[in-house]
């Protein structure tokens, strides 16, 4: 209720109390989003402008931190790499295998809710556990090798240690335990389908190949971009697999940028440059993001 009081409109009794209670309400959102981002983002801030070791003295030292990544550090750019190449593999992989899977789980197939369950359970297991399992499977004494000189008599090369193999290996193990995702949103997608006009194009002659190019791919192509995004900024954070998996060996053929970031605050105990290797990480992941929202408009399509 709302009273006036010399020509001034004043909140009644009751909206004060319905303002208390979404005050407390929110209270507890805004202070878990305070103290775990937004005061952590300005302490990483002022930690990449710092020569910030963990114990010691600490020393303004302004840009210093970035110019000695970008010109000096021997590590940083290989790294960038690793995680570049990691990207450009996983991304098209994760996609076409999670489009082709959406596919195939169809109206068609009987049970297809059960294997969509299974095929989902990597992405909600501790990517820990998955990288566990994934690495008894693959050493010397594992299950694969093991099954391989049963069978064929065939001695598979060690893959965690062998520098032609260690990338894709991380791979590998990153798409099985992440496609599940990207696999129910395309799903999601699919079902959506306006069936009228699959059925308008087999009228005019279209099949298979030609209704997935021309008529599916265009109609899911939102779904298909929202995956592509949210995939490209996972798979550059990558760090668990790595540094599980392989240790970011050989040498560092498979250390990304996070694991270098975690290696040089941890490790190396430089908390400067270890944040304004992750500023660098944030400007990229920004970067590529706003460049494929600026390209969606040449491929993808919305219904209006």
């Amino acid at each position: 209720m709302i009273t006036r009081r010399g020509g001034v409109r004043r909140p009644g009794a009751l909206q004060r109390t319905e303002q208390r209670q979404a005050f407390g309400f929110i209270t507890p959102a805004v202070a878990g989003l305070s103290l775990f981002t937004v005061i952590p983002v300005v302490l990483a801030i002022v930690m990449s402008l710092f020569d910030w070791p963990i114990f010691g003295e600490r020393a303004f030292i302004g840009l210093g931190n970035y110019v000695e990544l970008l010109t000096s550090s021997p590590d940083f750019w290989p790294a960038l790499r690793n995680s570049i190449v990691f990207t450009l593999l996983y991304v098209p992989v994760n996609l076409v295998v999670a489009l082709g899977l959406a596919l195939l789980l169809g109206p068609r197939i009987r049970g297809r809710a059960v294997f969509r369950v299974l095929f989902f359970i990597p992405v909600v297991t501790p990517i820990v556990a998955n990288v566990l399992v994934w690495k008894l499977i693959l050493q010397p004494d594992g299950l694969l090798n093991g099954l391989s000189q049963t069978m064929f008599g065939i001695e598979l090369p060690n893959f965690l240690v062998d520098a032609d193999w260690a990338m894709i290996t991380i791979v590998v193990m990153s798409v099985w335990s992440g496609m599940g995702y990207n696999m129910l949103v395309l799903t999601a997608a699919l079902e959506q389908l306006p069936v009228s006009v699959i059925e308008a194009a087999r009228i005019d002659g279209a099949r298979g190949w030609r209704i997935l190019t021309s008529i599916t791919i265009p109609l899911i192509s939102p779904a298909i971009f929202f995956a592509t995004v949210m995939t490209i900024i996972s798979s550059l954070q990558v760090f668990a697999q790595p540094q599980l998996l392989t240790g970011g060996g050989p040498g560092t053929s498979t250390v990304p940028l996070v694991m270098f970031i975690y290696n040089t605050g941890f490790k190396f105990q430089d908390l400067g440059l270890a944040a304004a290797a992750a500023w660098i990480l944030f400007a990229l992941i920004i970067g590529v993001t706003a460049l494929q929202f600026r390209a969606q408009k040449r491929w993808v399509h919305y219904e209006h």
